[in-house]
């Protein structure tokens, strides 16, 4: 089986593109005529695979964030569960994101669940390494078995990821380097294009801590949120790529899910399902060629 890591760098030169687009659905920003079946699984995958659709060939991934699905119960799991299998249809890497964490046996029915063989299975998923080594250890078990991918927290986007990622240690580190050492120490053998399976997550709004920590961890696959709504700036992107312009995936949702509002913020709600498309399609096509023009 091809590693994941050589999956996601292989894909990348083919399509000449190193973006991910996360699906979350909020059924308040659809159009009308998706908005009123009562049947909420089908509403959220006939919006997701009309996603799918237009942007299967300008991305490398799609980011299922799992919390857009779980608040609908079975019915949004269902709805998970037919994205991922119809995503695998067009040719597309899907990066579950889970942010799960625990210990033993729970830690390992989880990565079972998301890099096994079940419905819910992608090629990846997103870990918390909050409960240490032993939190990941099962995944990363698992990834090796199956030759998927992971991708731990290491510094995340959000505003107060500094109260505990940037803690200055007792030696003068931050904690962020100190999980970086960890991960370095665990990373699995290199794929043909010298990565990781184990790779990590380091947000767009923090552009000199990636810099060294691109530094640092050279084989390491970067997934980068924060781009866009959250802050993070194209023209601070480039330290997260080596030298060849590789090794990290630069995600967006809602900039590209739901454009179409801010590109006919009077109408949108009212718009045919070839306008929506068009819409979706040229801010992708834009996402892509804005990102290649930094790496």
């Amino acid at each position: 089986m091809e590693e994941f890591s050589d999956l996601v760098m292989k894909t990348s030169m083919e399509k000449e593109s190193s973006i991910v687009v996360g699906l979350d659905p909020i059924i308040s920003n659809f159009p009308k005529n998706l908005q009123g079946n009562s049947n909420i699984c089908k509403t959220i995958y006939d919006f997701n695979k009309l996603v799918i659709d237009v942007i299967h060939p300008y991305v490398v991934a799609i980011k299922p964030q799992l919390a857009y699905y779980e608040v609908y119960g079975s019915k949004g799991i269902l709805a998970l569960e037919k994205t991922i299998k119809y995503a695998r249809s067009k040719g597309l890497i899907i990066i579950n994101d889970a942010k799960r964490g625990d210990i033993g046996s729970t830690a390992e029915a989880y990565s079972e669940a998301f890099l096994g063989e079940s419905s819910l299975s992608g090629h990846a998923v997103t870990v918390n390494p909050f409960l240490g080594s032993d939190g990941i250890v099962p995944f990363l078990n698992k990834s090796i078995d199956s030759s998927k991918g992971l991708f731990v927290l290491l510094k995340t986007s959000n505003p107060s990821s500094s109260e505990l990622q940037d803690l200055t240690l007792y030696n003068g580190n931050k904690f962020y380097m100190y999980l970086a050492s960890l991960l370095k120490g665990m990373s699995t053998s290199l794929g043909t294009y010298g990565f990781s399976n184990l790779g990590a997550v380091v947000g767009a709004t923090y552009p000199e801590q990636s810099k060294i920590l691109r530094e640092y961890l050279p084989n390491t696959l970067f997934l980068v949120p924060g781009y866009g709504e959250q802050g993070g700036k194209l023209t601070e992107l480039e330290p997260f790529f080596n030298k060849n312009g590789y090794g990290s995936l630069i995600s967006s949702s809602r900039s590209i899910l739901y454009s179409y509002i801010k590109e006919e913020p009077e109408s949108w709600g009212d718009l045919k399902m070839s306008q929506l498309k068009e819409i979706i399609e040229a801010a992708c096509i834009q996402f892509k060629e804005d990102i290649n023009r930094i790496r």
